[in-house]
């Protein structure tokens, strides 16, 4: 299997949706009270720098497959826009975009002439593919979230587990800058104990993002496949 398609499965997979989980007034049972203090500043801080308009940043992905033991890095750009519209641009070990506007997904591979076209819904729940990045909100309302120590001073960690168990996402890492609460680190496992990491850097806030941006008009010539029928033979 090529690397390039392990890099977009296992992205599809586990990455890149009521109320708040707690308020000021209440938190976990079990969980300390400054504790929780502490983690929901922290949302609170992440909600406000990601609530607005869009935004864009630089990315590293690094994949690891543990059965089979392999892992690789692809680079390139973010852009998110609430509602749920994202577009992954890879430029990194060859290029390739993922694109939603909230509704419909595209996998554009040119190296192929192939593009692959799906649900958004299907492939972003519960935080898959770091979802949560096109939709800030969805922090509270898809995890129990907690605050665990980190090994970076300069990082949160926020641990997440997704509320709906059926999900193939098992945990969701988030390192938080405390300086100025940007989205340093996404790290993710699935069932199978694969991981996904992305760092982000370079990022640019209150972008006025026009919307046809996430869309995308299949060039003629290239090969579709349907992702939604090939998720359902799974």
């Amino acid at each position: 299997m090529k690397f390039k398609q392990v890099i977009m499965i296992l992205f599809l997979a586990i990455a890149l949706p009521a109320g708040p989980l707690f308020g000021l007034e209440e938190h976990p049972a079990g969980l300390k009270e400054d504790t929780a203090k502490e983690l929901n500043k922290v949302l609170n801080d992440v909600e406000k720098k990601y609530g607005g308009k869009g935004f864009c940043a630089r990315f590293t992905q690094t994949a690891a497959i543990k059965a089979m033991d392999i892992s690789d890095t692809a680079t390139g750009k973010i852009c998110a826009k609430p509602p749920g519209m994202m577009r992954w641009e890879y430029e990194t070990p060859e290029p390739q975009l993922i694109t939603t506007n909230g509704k419909e997904l595209w996998v554009y591979r040119p190296e192929d002439n192939q593009v692959m076209v799906g649900k958004s819904p299907v492939f972003f729940e519960g935080g898959k593919g770091a979802g949560f990045l096109s939709d800030i909100t969805l922090l509270r309302t898809q995890f129990d979230i907690s605050i665990e120590p980190s090994e970076d001073p300069n990082l949160h960690k926020l641990k997440l587990l997704p509320r709906d168990k059926k999900l193939d996402v098992s945990v969701i890492y988030l390192h938080v800058s405390k300086k100025d609460a940007s989205l340093a680190r996404i790290v993710t496992f699935n069932a199978y104990d694969d991981e996904t990491r992305v760092d982000l850097f370079d990022h640019e806030y209150g972008l006025d993002i026009d919307d046809g941006m996430f869309d995308f008009e299949i060039p003629k010539g290239v090969d579709i496949l349907q992702l939604d029928e090939q998720e359902g033979e799974k």
